[in-house]
């Protein structure tokens, strides 16, 4: 038995069960449950890997425990929390030879401890449902018990794990090491090396009294003999004389018997794991499509201490009660939790009015008219100027030349190609043939687009060439293709295929009558993968359908106008790709792409002569440099931004200041702020003239001593598609009721149009939370900002759903207070954060002041004051800093969870340095 005092661990979960004459340890709840009177809904059988215990399923023997005490008084609880999971009994096992079950003195192959688990779940007496959980080697263990227990099985659950090793991949460089015969012994069983090391590469560091309780049955080398056991076991293919390795049969009738298992399935990954890489995910989604995945962005190979894995598993579990029929026939009694609502196939499906993003490609085929300017070409010449037919034309030879190089329909295709005509034809190209693009661009930042592209596993990487050195430095997967020819030797350092000159001249074919292309993709197919700016977490992967691709096109078509023979200019890269999909000819001005901030007056200008602009589109980090150098254009300049139609700005919250500055370049457009994400990028939209006229309402309404409270940003009121609605916020800060369309509740935004994406990639946590379904036939997209409705129905944004501060006398949203801090003589920006612990933070106030400061510090005495006497609220500090951070690709969203932490250390007595 293990010894007392194991953290985390119950020992009143313990016990012994003797299965086929052997003694095996085992964590089990059930006893506790019946002496509660409490029927457990069904079993989750853990099976841990080498070298752990089921000391790492401790978590989930006592999450799930308490779950099943608490059922039923949960039913507020937000959706991405337990709620209904039910009550399960939950066995944690340890393997023989391991923990703290008997040491056989025999060697145990795979299909040895799959025999030897089913013996221990026959002398349970298991009668289902069960759900299997395993790690490492306990998740091929466990699914093995799958493939041979259909009859009991309910579904499946896996953490880092391998089923199959690529015959054109090595084993993992560690398990290489230790499998060395001069090493396996020492490493494994005479040492407690092999155990240190996994223990070693938890992120963060394992707690010491944690990495205690996982060395507590293997502190000596007779205790360790099913290390060594386990590593030795390792099919590793055939060995000197050509006999293959006894385990490699049965690994392989494991593989290939979870094809056709059928139940549900669930992935939790570390990515981080130097072992179990995400190829070895890629290979279990390949054999189990239907699989939930979700990758903890910093967790590795021990990804139950890296990550809380114990909820995503109690609510994946409500899930699948959720949808299962109610014995009477009746509907799941399970309210708490909603079944997951229909994702955006469903309505893309429905979608009458679905126009492919190509159509106006194939209707302009023979047009002579300008489709894109490139104003800064590779060759670095003059502006490239390139018609409907050459692009069109273009478009058709990629996507005939991509066919032929095997390039399929669901394939995915990272495009790492700069803003111009070549990344426009490769994504038309790729789309047309049903190739999935993945747009993870530059401004996310080295850091960010690494840990972008490789977690969007992308089948075919096209690049440019520092996109092709970067994918070789570090690794990025994908067949790489050029988008210009290279010395041969560079070709080969950088792994390179071929060049985008090679598959147009394999599309047009030897005779020039090539072309001929696949089937179109339907409404229903993934089209793309856009990934998110990364500015509050890691970037996350957003699927979208072609049907949902297309609603996008035609809502900003409908609310603005833009159609064939407009002109547009999009000094954000990714909204210039939707040009050719609108039949808008389009430029993306001089810029540095991952530096919005870069963009001046006169490269606008320049722009808008290139295609004759009527609309523009600029993020709010461009336009204060463009209004800042608005003193460089000419008068020829001035004359063509005058015929500027319809000017917009979105990404972050537009300051009215700001927007009548840039107005005033183009004095005849229409302003408009849109608003909207990633995820959905047309939720509602406002003019400057909407915006004055809510300012002054809202002036209005304090006036006379009411809306105190009451800013933000407004955004206006909803497009012609999209329904907005509030989810209330709780005194914690969390957004857990029912979302309401109630003039005056502060809460988080939920919305609901066609054109909201389909999912998040490979972040099953994240869409489950993101999801806010009110009945069977509607979906809704929680947004995690947060504002109100006013009595005209407009939107107000109050911030993000983590900036919520929650002090001992409510709920402060950050926005409002911002915004009259920076209306003190002296300040020229201002993010205002919560300190402390939640429920009595502490409001901390740091400004960028417009003199300027060279570092850190408290503000003078006179700013501290003016600050205080802007707001009805306490402020605890008044701090300066010489910038405040922001996102990589916006330049403009303000990274308030970063400076809380700052300000949290630095007031607490850490070295004052800049955040």
């Amino acid at each position: 038995m293990p010894p007392l005092g194991l953290d985390g661990l119950d020992p009143a979960f313990s016990r012994v069960v003797e299965a086929a004459g052997r003694g095996w340890h085992v964590l089990d709840n059930g006893q506790q449950l019946a002496d509660r009177g409490i029927e457990p809904v069904g079993t989750i059988l853990c099976v841990h890997g080498n070298p752990t215990w089921s000391y790492l399923w401790r978590k989930l023997v006592s999450g799930a425990t308490d779950a099943a005490m608490n059922a039923g008084t949960d039913a507020a609880m937000d959706a991405a929390a337990p709620g209904s999971a039910g009550a399960w009994r939950v066995i944690a096992v340890d393997q023989l030879d391991m923990g703290f079950s008997e040491r056989t003195a025999q060697r145990r192959t795979l299909a040895q401890r799959v025999r030897d688990l089913g013996d221990l779940t026959d002398a349970l007496a298991l009668d289902g449902p069960v759900v299997t959980l395993g790690h490492d080697w306990g998740g091929v263990v466990s699914l093995g018990w799958a493939v041979d227990h259909p009859d009991l099985l309910a579904g499946v659950m896996l953490l880092n794990t391998a089923i199959h090793q690529p015959e054109q991949y090595p084993i993992p460089a560690p398990l290489r090491l230790a499998l060395q015969k001069s090493v396996l012994g020492a490493a494994t069983v005479t040492t407690p090396a092999f155990l240190e090391t996994t223990l070693a590469i938890a992120h963060p560091r394992l707690p010491r009294v944690v990495a205690d309780g996982y060395r507590a049955p293997y502190r000596t080398a007779d205790r360790r003999g099913g290390i060594g056991g386990f590593v030795a076991d390792i099919p590793v293919g055939v060995d000197k004389s050509g006999v293959a390795h006894e385990s490699i049969a049965e690994l392989d009738r494991i593989a290939e018997g979870i094809r056709s298992i059928g139940v549900p399935a669930l992935m939790l990954w570390g990515p981080r794991d130097p072992i179990f890489s995400d190829r070895y995910l890629d290979d279990l989604a390949e054999r189990m499509p239907h699989a939930d995945v979700h990758r903890f962005e910093g967790a590795g190979h021990l990804v139950a201490e890296d990550a809380d894995y114990v909820h995503p598993v109690l609510s994946w579990l409500a899930d699948l009660r959720a949808a299962e029929p109610a014995t009477d026939g009746s509907p799941a009694d399970d309210a708490s939790t909603p079944a997951p609502a229909p994702d955006g196939r469903a309505a893309a499906a429905s979608a009458p009015d679905y126009r492919p993003l190509w159509r106006h490609l194939d209707a302009l085929r023979d047009s002579d008219d300008l489709a894109l300017v490139e104003m800064v070409p590779p060759t670095g010449d003059a502006p490239r100027l390139v018609s409907w037919k050459l692009l069109s034309r273009r478009v058709r030879e990629l996507a005939a030349g991509l066919t032929l190089l095997g390039v399929q329909k669901g394939d995915r295709v990272s495009l790492l190609v700069p803003p111009g005509a070549d990344l426009t034809a490769v994504l038309y190209a790729c789309v047309r043939i049903g190739a999935i693009v993945v747009v993870a661009d530059a401004g996310l930042g080295l850091r960010g687009l690494t840990r972008a592209v490789r977690g969007a596993r992308p089948d075919h990487l096209i690049g440019a060439l520092p996109g092709l050195s970067a994918a070789r430095a570090l690794g990025w997967p994908g067949k790489r293709i050029s988008t210009t020819r290279l010395p041969e030797v560079t070709r080969r350092l950088l792994g390179v295929h071929c060049a985008l000159a090679d598959v147009i001249a394999l599309g047009r074919g030897v005779d020039g009558a090539g072309e001929e292309l696949p089937e179109e993709p339907a409404a229903t197919d993934t089209a793309a993968v856009l990934f998110t700016s990364g500015s509050t977490g890691p970037a996350k992967g957003v699927v979208y359908t072609h049907g949902q691709l297309a609603a996008v096109t035609a809502a900003l078509s409908d609310q603005y106008g833009v159609g064939v023979g407009t002109g547009l200019v999009a000094g954000f890269a990714p909204f210039a790709l939707l040009g050719p999909a609108l039949g808008a000819r389009s430029a993306t001005p001089d810029m540095n792409v991952t530096s919005p901030k870069t963009l001046t007056a006169a490269s606008v200008a320049a722009a808008v002569a290139a295609v004759d602009a009527t609309v523009v589109f600029l993020s709010p980090a461009a336009i204060a440099n463009v209004v800042a150098t608005a003193g460089e254009l000419t008068a020829d300049d001035r004359r063509g931004l005058a015929g500027v139609q319809t000017f917009l700005s979105a990404g972050a919250p537009v300051s009215e200041s700001l927007l009548t500055s840039a107005a005033e370049l183009m004095p005849n457009a229409s302003a408009h702020t849109p608003y909207g994400m990633t995820e959905g990028l047309l939720m509602a939209d406002i003019s400057l003239d909407g915006i004055r006229d809510a300012l002054g309402s809202l002036r209005s309404l304090r006036s006379v001593g009411e809306g105190a409270a009451a800013g933000g940003v407004c955004v206006g009121r909803p497009t012609a598609t999209t329904r907005i609605r509030i989810s209330p916020l709780d005194d914690d800060g969390r957004s857990t009721a029912t979302p309401v369309d109630v003039a005056g509740v502060t809460g988080e935004i939920v919305v609901s149009a066609p054109h909201v994406e389909d999912h998040y990639d490979r972040l099953w946590i994240t869409d489950r939370a993101s999801r806010r379904g009110t009945d069977a036939t509607e979906r809704w997209h929680r947004t995690g900002d947060v504002g109100h409705l006013d009595d005209s129905g407009r939107l107000w944004v109050e911030g993000r759903l983590p900036h919520v501060i929650t002090t001992a006398d409510g709920v402060v949203t950050p926005v409002a207070p911002e915004q009259r801090i920076e209306r003190v003589a002296g300040v020229g920006r201002a993010a205002v954060v919560g300190v402390g612990p939640r429920g009595v933070q502490q409001v901390v106030a740091i400004v960028e002041t417009t003199a300027g400061t060279r570092r850190p510090g408290l503000a003078a005495p006179s700013l501290a004051a003016a600050v205080r006497a802007s707001i009805a609220l306490p402020i605890a500090a008044v701090l300066v800093v010489p910038r405040l951070p922001t996102d990589v690709r916006h330049n403009s969203k303000i990274d308030r969870s970063r400076l809380s932490a700052w300000a949290g250390g630095v007031l607490s007595g850490e070295r004052m340095v800049a955040p």
